[in-house]
């Protein structure tokens, strides 16, 4: 047995969830959020058998896509009186980060 955990963009998981349960995988979803943006993310949970990481996988590619944002920087403190404008920075965002770990059930 395999504990999945995918950690997902909001606007991805909706679909990426609904892929999963059609192909009869019982998904766990908890609100979670980034720390570097401080968006919302959304942390799947799926367990799963050693043969079906692989088809997991294959359905969060195809469900999560990575986007480009542009995001301003907090300003360094200036002497008084400078001013820097911060330049907005693009930063790729989105996609998925999956973690794949050994599990055991315990059923009580």
């Amino acid at each position: 047995m395999k504990l999945i955990l995918a950690v997902v963009q909001h606007q991805d998981s909706g679909n990426l969830v609904d892929a999963l349960t059609e192909q009869s995988f019982r998904v766990t979803r908890l609100s979670s959020q980034g720390g570097f943006l401080r968006e919302g993310n959304v942390t799947l949970l799926l367990s799963v058998d050693d043969a079906q990481v692989n088809a997991v996988i294959k359905t969060v590619r195809e469900h999560c896509s990575t986007r480009t944002r542009y995001v301003s920087p907090m300003p360094p403190i200036a002497e008084s009186g400078e001013f820097y404008p911060p330049a907005p920075l693009e930063v790729q965002v989105g996609g998925a980060t999956v973690f794949v770990l050994k599990a055991e059930t315990t059923r009580l």
